[in-house]
């Protein structure tokens, strides 16, 4: 499939798109949940942040968006430091989370929910185009526009989840398990729909994903986090079959 593609989206300094990390940490009380963790995301890349539960993927995910607040560290968006930034102000600087279980509004159609994503699109792209792009990318939802968000399948909602984030134009997208609970039919499916925004849309992707080898397929470089800590860096050919991914979850 080929999205149209959109000049205004092409003519951005690509060098604003890409995420710099240094030396986060984040404490929840007392437990220290991320510990000096640097890494770049470069612009238009794929990344992926692997780990097992509990390594601080989805807690560097709050952090970067503004939903958790870093007790030390560096988050910068381009040239945008957004340490300190209220988390309602993060999207306008061009990110957009896609949390862990969808969240969407179950009471409002498939519409609604995705115009709700555009309150913060950049004046170069309107609603309507980045609507059409969302149903380009995703039939099922045009087909369901007036249906009730919490009437539809997992997947659907995943999908929609997505889409409401695709609303704001975004320059940076971070996914955060997109797979879970999905059957395995739908996931493939998911998985391709991403790589299809990287690939036409040029959006630089930040996926967290506990199936390792379905991220593995998608993703260009990684990094691993165990305990709170980056033990590795590197592209998806340097991460394949070795040690890094058997220790970070299976513990060997």
């Amino acid at each position: 499939m080929r999205l149209p593609w959109t000049p205004a989206a092409a003519e951005r300094d690509s060098s604003a798109a890409a995420l710099r990390v240094q030396n986060l940490s984040v404490d929840y009380g007392n437990i220290r949940a991320l510990v000096d963790v640097s890494f770049e995301l470069l612009p238009g890349e794929f990344m992926g942040v692997l780990g097992a539960n509990g390594a601080g993927k989805s807690t560097l995910l709050k952090a970067v968006s503004g939903l958790v607040r870093p007790a030390s560290g560096s988050i910068r968006l381009g040239e945008t430091e957004l340490v300190g930034v209220p988390a309602h102000r993060v999207p306008a600087t061009g990110l957009a989370h896609v949390p862990e279980r969808r969240r969407v509004f179950p009471s409002l159609s498939v519409q609604d929910n995705l115009a709700l994503g555009a309150y913060a699109t950049p004046p170069d792209r309107s609603r309507a185009e980045l609507l059409d792009e969302v149903f380009t990318l995703f039939p099922r939802l045009k087909e369901r526009a007036t249906q009730l968000a919490g009437s539809l399948s997992g997947g659907e909602q995943q999908m929609l989840a997505v889409g409401r984030a695709l609303m704001l134009a975004p320059r940076l997208l971070m996914l955060d398990e997109p797979s879970l609970g999905l059957a395995p039919v739908i996931v493939e499916e998911m998985f391709d729909r991403l790589a299809a925004i990287h690939r036409e849309l040029g959006v630089s992707v930040l996926l967290i994903e506990q199936n390792a080898t379905q991220a593995l397929e998608v993703i260009e470089r990684a990094i691993v986090l165990t305990t709170g800590e980056v033990t590795f860096t590197g592209t998806r050919g340097e991460l394949e079959g070795s040690e890094y991914l058997q220790r970070a979850y299976l513990g060997l």
